[in-house]
């Protein structure tokens, strides 16, 4: 049988705690996730009405109105 140590048998292996400045960085990170995903929803929901919006009127050339010329006072 092989011997063990005693670093074998009780390993601490309690995790780190979570220091001030890791919680504050960790919820920044979760806020900016937050409001990315929320920025990609919407850009793609503009994007495809645009797109809806393109396939059903189609494209026209724009005519220039007849300006007026102006006057000189």
């Amino acid at each position: 049988m092989a011997k063990l140590e005693k670093t074998t048998i009780y390993a601490a292996n309690d995790p780190a705690k979570e220091t001030l400045m890791d919680k504050t960085a960790r919820i920044a990170r979760e806020i900016k996730d937050g409001d990315k995903e929320q920025r990609d929803i919407k850009t793609e929901r503009l994007r495809n009405a645009r797109l809806e919006n393109e396939a059903v009127i189609p494209d026209e050339p724009i005519t220039a109105a007849a300006s007026r010329t102006r006057t000189r006072r």
